[in-house]
């Protein structure tokens, strides 16, 4: 069994040929012909829809030097906040910790946590609190971050945060059934991040 065991570990499990990572989208916009050929088959009369890769635009492929500037996209369900701005660096909350987003950062993903997300251009800093969400980090310094919701710090009052942060301490230590108990704590989880957010 031994003997197998190392037979299969030294096994190189990638290939000489090593195929090719990417994030970056075609440099012209893709068709799903057998699609649209299906469709025009199926209905004649009608113009087929658009898929999501019609609305993309290409990305610029990943340069062979590093780039000065990160370029960031921030969206919200309902809302835009940065589109296609360049900037310095970019500080998530992560669920794994806080995480620095520089000019040419590796491929990521990131949960996000409620925290605080800090944009940096120059020695301008701009601050939101997040609740929850995905950070996308591509190869050719594009970082695409999608917050289900999000507000600059400065509009927080730290006297609502306060008063949330103890009525819900009050309905955690009441809770009876387990899902008064884990609506009390994401409650406290997110008011502790916001109070963090504002005294940090």
């Amino acid at each position: 069994m031994f003997r197998q065991a190392t037979r299969l570990l030294s096994r190189p499990y990638f290939s000489a040929r090593a195929r090719p990572f990417s994030t970056d989208l075609t440099s012209a916009p893709a068709v799903d012909s057998s699609f649209v050929e299906t469709w025009s088959k199926v209905i004649p009369n009608i113009d087929p829809p658009k898929t999501p890769l019609a609305f993309m635009k290409p990305r610029p492929p990943t340069p062979s030097t590093m780039p000065s500037k990160l370029t960031v996209n921030f969206v919200l369900p309902y809302a835009s906040e940065l589109s296609a701005k360049e900037v310095d660096m970019v500080i998530i909350p992560a669920t794994t910790g806080q995480m620095g987003v520089l000019p040419g950062h590796v491929s990521t993903i990131a949960e996000l946590k409620p925290g605080l997300l800090s944009v940096h251009e120059g020695n301008d800093v701009t601050k939101y609190f997040v609740s929850s969400g995905f950070a996308f980090i591509h190869a050719n310094s594009y970082a695409d971050i999608i917050a289900v919701e999000a507000v600059p710090l400065d509009k927080i009052d730290p006297s609502l945060v306060q008063k949330g942060l103890a009525e819900f301490n009050q309905k955690l230590s009441s809770a009876s059934t387990d899902l008064e108990k884990a609506e009390a704590q994401i409650g406290v989880e997110v008011h502790s991040a916001l109070n963090a957010a504002l005294t940090g």
